[in-house]
């Protein structure tokens, strides 16, 4: 099944441009693919030309971006042609609050990491207090058996939840996933959805198909994600196309939840009324692991 997620669209974003010579002349046509139009571009203007001011910003891209590694960075393409300026869009746009320190920054596809990794890893690392991508490896444990104590008292604790996004290998993510990625997504994660069984089946509700009924119950429920507003998101072209293929998927039971093509491909969510987070991490755990058996390829994943 993962086959169909490995295909990488090349050339996507490559650009006809018409060249009219003068009064008179003879006007050609020539594709200018992604290579030659970064190659044009290091050729007119060089990076020192184009790197942003960040002087008034307080992010953790503002933090690590460098002239020095700017110029190594900017003319670089992931195979899904996403670029270093688009990247950082949202931080250069958004200089953030001197109390509130912001990432900045976003990947495109999963090879972002890797193509402006001199940039993402210190990024990451002020992020996530010196977590080092290169040197070590996020534990993941999945065993609620080793929870204890995992009782909180009610009278100060009304819910309880868990979450984590996930994303699926092989697709953009959400800034840069063009239509028909963003329905692939769609496509996959409710195919496998659709395959829960017991507490855990349910059904999906899609953001652009859904009836005024349907839409008013998830708002009772507090379900119900709304369109991105805020610039940290709308800079990153994360509000493209809203609602299209977004949608949510919840169990029976309304305790175990999945936001499709919100902020991430999915958002994993395991919640209930009470303190008892043993019993929602459990049902996390068993439901994330039932996700992936049933067949969504997932790759990357988040917080």
């Amino acid at each position: 099944m993962a086959a169909p997620f490995t295909r990488m669209m090349s050339g996507r974003n490559s650009a006809v441009l018409l060249a009219s010579l003068g009064a008179g002349t003879l006007a050609s046509g020539y594709l200018l693919t992604d290579s030659t139009a970064a190659a044009e571009r290091k050729r007119l203007y060089p990076p020192s030309a184009d790197f942003p001011d960040l002087r008034k910003h307080n992010n953790c891209m503002a933090s690590a971006l460098t002239p020095a590694i700017y110029a190594r960075l900017r003319d670089k393409i992931t195979p899904n042609n996403w670029t270093l300026d688009q990247c950082i869009q949202t931080g250069v746009d958004n200089p953030g609050h001197p109390f509130i320190k912001t990432v900045g920054m976003v990947a495109g596809d999963e090879e972002s990491y890797e193509v402006f990794a001199e940039l993402f890893d210190p990024v990451i690392k002020d992020r996530h207090n010196g977590y080092d991508p290169r040197s070590m490896k996020h534990p993941t444990d999945l065993d609620s058996s080793k929870i204890t104590s995992g009782m909180f008292d009610e009278r100060y604790v009304l819910s309880s939840r868990v979450r984590t996004g996930r994303s699926i290998r092989g697709l953009s993510l959400p800034p840069a996933c063009t239509r028909s990625e963003r329905r692939e997504v769609e496509r996959v994660a409710v195919t496998a959805l659709s395959g829960l069984k017991g507490d855990l089946s349910g059904r999906y509700y899609s953001l652009g198909e859904m009836t005024e009924r349907e839409q008013q119950q998830l708002i009772d429920d507090h379900f119900l994600f709304d369109k991105p507003v805020s610039p940290l998101l709308t800079c990153a072209f994360m509000a493209r196309d809203w609602p299209d293929a977004r949608g949510i998927w919840h169990n029976n039971e309304k305790n175990f939840l999945i936001w499709i093509n919100e902020e991430d491909h999915t958002r994993i969510i395991s919640m209930e009324k009470g303190g008892n987070m043993k019993r929602v991490f459990e049902r996390f755990c068993r439901g994330l692991k039932q996700v992936l058996k049933t067949g969504m390829p997932s790759g990357i994943s988040g917080t």
